[in-house]
This record gives structure tokens, sequence and C-alpha cells, in this order.
């Protein structure tokens, strides 16, 4: 009965890990659909948090040195993105299921637990930030009911996830491209004051930087991107070519992300202190029939990352229907929402780039260099503790490099690092260094431990 109503729905999403993945959307569709992940409020709002990159209030690069930071830590993001959209196309598995080939069925139930809360946390930001875009648009109201309403509208757009992503591609992104030509022609015309200015005091980096500050903040364009990695292949596994998912991912969600972050960073240059995020939108000409554009497809981001979720946990309960676990996270987030803020923004940032960036080296290291079409997702696959470790290898290198702004944990990592004796230079970046850690590490545990049986 169920594969008989996904073939009536117009080969929708299946409901169940025992379902085939329908391979149905094409280059464009997924085009569209990762460049309206990539414009996205939290570039308006999170802008600061490059220009700001130890989290210290103040901002602390010039605006043209985050421009660079941005561009640099979104092109090596969405190359990350792009590879971790490959194997999902290859196999039509999801994201937390591939791992099954990497750490094995059961050790995959590890990165699937804290995936799970990672995407639970998002879901919520982005329906925090719509409220708060909301009210900021109609000049207060109701936040309680913009929340719910975000949560409602995200809810429905994930019982039909391949037909919410083929009503991106038709009529979102169109209203999308035109509302951003729309504020950068706004906000030049605006006046933009010496984006060279420098907050602080002056270093030996790109345009007077200071180097270990200029690293951090490619690190935090970075770590949005990477937060798509763990769910990419949620989406890809129904692309039409591993070529196309590539190129859809990589291309198409960099370039998007790039636009919206210099955006924001224009707002953030047009701000005084009492202005939100959100001012420089709402007072050009036309600028709140614009924004609301921004507003309404933020659901996009909410939607994505409740369905991942749903699928995330079909990992661990294969055969529970997507639809009762979307319905239940999207109740949950709403919940979060209402009770929760943005203060602890940054923190989260650096905890997501810590956990994935090398989780992401240890996929890349074992399926492109060493299993040669062999990956096992079957419910039994055998444990492999050597991936873990490599695993581990570079979440440590991460955090060594950059501890972050997470409280105990990062006051732990600071511990260590006076134990080990270690001290950034300031030609380190986190998520390089990590990542390649990871997969060396991942390269030789597969070199020198026996070749896997074909599942």
């Amino acid at each position: 009965m169920a594969s008989s109503t996904l073939d009536n729905a117009g080969h929708e999403a299946p409901l169940t890990l025992d379902q085939p993945a329908p391979k149905v959307l094409s280059f464009w569709d997924q085009s569209a659909f990762w460049a309206n992940l990539g414009v996205s409020l939290f570039a308006f709002s999170g802008a600061y948090t490059v220009l700001a990159p130890n989290a210290q209030g103040a901002a602390q690069i010039s605006i043209a040195a985050g421009i660079l930071a941005t561009i640099i830590g979104t092109v090596l993001g969405g190359l990350m993105l792009g590879a971790a959209a490959v194997p999902g196309a290859r196999t039509g598995k999801p994201a937390m299921v591939l791992l099954r080939g990497l750490f094995g069925a059961k050790l995959s139930y590890l990165p699937t637990v804290l995936n799970v809360a990672q995407l639970i946390g998002w879901g919520t930001f982005e329906l925090i930030v719509i409220g708060d875009a909301a009210a900021e648009l109609f000049h207060g109201g109701p936040h309680w009911l913009y929340v719910v309403a975000a949560g409602l509208l995200t809810t429905v757009l994930t019982i039909w996830p391949l037909g919410s992503v083929r009503v991106l591609r038709r009529f979102v992104t169109v209203g999308v491209v035109i509302a951003l030509i729309w504020f950068y022609v706004q906000f030049i015309r605006s006046g933009l004051p010496d984006l060279l200015a420098d907050p602080g005091p002056r270093g030996d980096g790109p345009f007077g930087v200071d180097w270990n500050l200029f690293w951090i903040a490619t690190d935090a364009a970075l770590a949005v991107s990477i937060s798509w990695v763990p769910v990419a292949a949620d989406y890809t596994r129904h692309s039409r070519s591993s070529r196309s998912a590539f190129g859809a991912a990589s291309g198409a969600y960099a370039l998007t992300q790039i636009i919206a972050y210099v955006l924001g960073l224009f707002a953030l240059a047009l701000t005084t202190a009492d202005d939100s995020p959100y001012t420089p939108f709402l007072q050009v000409s036309l600028g709140a029939l614009f924004f609301f554009v921004f507003v309404l497809r933020e659901a996009d981001q909410s939607f994505a990352n409740v369905y991942s979720t749903a699928v995330s946990i079909q990992n661990l309960t294969p055969r529970v229907d997507r639809r009762i676990l979307s319905i239940g996270l999207g109740t949950l987030i709403t919940l979060f929402a209402l009770r929760l803020d943005m203060a602890d923004y940054f923190g989260f940032l650096g905890l997501i780039g810590s956990v994935f960036v090398p989780l992401l080296g240890v996929l890349v290291a074992d399926f492109f260099l060493r299993a040669n079409g062999v990956w096992n997702t079957a419910h039994d696959a055998p444990s492999r503790w050597g991936m873990i470790v490599a695993w581990l290898v570079g979440l440590t290198v991460y955090q060594l490099v950059n501890p972050g702004d997470a409280g105990r944990w990062t006051d732990f990592w600071i511990w260590i690092q006076g134990i080990v004796h270690f001290t950034k230079q300031a030609w380190m970046s986190a998520s390089l260094l990590s990542f390649g850690a990871a997969v060396l590490v991942a390269w030789l545990v597969g070199r020198i431990t026996a070749p896997r049986k074909p599942a």
C-alpha cells in the first residue's frame, strides 16, 4: 500500500528505509534547492560572527577582511559539501545510513545522535530567526504567533520533501534572486562606509588584520557550510547522477552563501548601535516587500533540518514512518523556539565545525580512496573502531587549534592545550588541519586493516 501511495504521489521520498529512493531530482532541481539554502536570514544576523570571530562583542576585523574570509571559508565549505553529496547519489542511501559503511551499523548510532541534536538546534534557531525577522518586518506583534506559523509551514513542507524542492525551483528561487539584486543596488546607492576601516589592532594578515582572527573568521564562515554536510545525502540520494549532485551542492550553495553573507556585511556597515541586523533592509525603498520574500522562504531552512532529522532517526528505527517523525519534530522545535534565544549561536557554530569537519574527512578518505565501490550499509555492518579513532583525532586537532566559545567544553580544551604545551600559530586553520588529520589517519587505518568483503 505504501509503495502504491508513493507511485501515485509522483515519486515522492520513501516513508521508511525499507523503500527505495526514487532518482528524480535533476541538476537544476538540486541547484535551486542548495541555492535557496545558501540564502538565509542567518547570513544577515550571523554575519557578525565573521567580523567578531572571538565572540567578544565589538567588531575585530574590517568588513573587507570579513568578505575575504567569507569567500575562502565558503568555497572550501562548498567543496566539502559537494564531496558529502556524492556518496548519497552513488548509493541511494541517506547520510546517517551511509555511516554504517564507515563506522559499522552500531557505531553509526553515535554520529546519528549528534546529528539529530545539531539539527534540532538548527531547526530551533531557524524558527527563532523567522520570528525575530517577522516581528521586525511587521513592527512588533505576537512573536509567538510568527514562530508557530513558521513551525506549521515547516511541518507541512516535510510531508512532501521532493515536491517542496520542485516548488523552490519553479517559484521561490526567482523571487530570492530579484530580492538579492534589489538590496545590493539599494545598499550601494545608500553609500557604503570605508570597508577597509580597521576596528582593532592591525596585524600582518590580509587588509592588515591579525592572521589568527582571520582564520577563526574563515572557520566561522566554513562552519555554516559544514552544517549541511551531515544531511547532504538525504537529498542527493534522489539525484539522477553523482556529477549533478556534486555540482549543485558545491557550486550553487557556495555562490549564494557568499552573495548573502556579503550582503549581510554591507547591512552591518549601514547599521548604528541601536539598529537590528534587519534595519537596513527595511529602510530602503520597497525594502519591506522584498524582505518579506526572505522571511517567507526561510522556512526551507527549517524544513531541510526537520526532514533530515526524521531521516536520521530512521537509521535508529528504520520502519517508523517519516511523516510521524516530522510532525513530532516540527512540534518539538516550535516549543523550543518559544523558550530559547540566539545567545549561544557562535559557540554552537564552533561545536558543529569541530564534530563534522573531521567526520567528513574520514568519510572522504574511506569512500573515495579505499572503498572501491564496496560500501556496506546493512543493518549488521561490522564495527570499525579504527575509523572512530580517526574521527576523534580530527576532532582533537580542531579543538586544540580553536577551542571555540562553548563554556566548560572550551575550558576543557584550554586545559588540554596547557598540558600538551600547545600554542596556536597564526597560519593555523582549525577546519583545514582537522580535515587533513582525519583524512590521513583514516587512510592509514584503511591501509593496515583487512579489506572488507562486499555486502
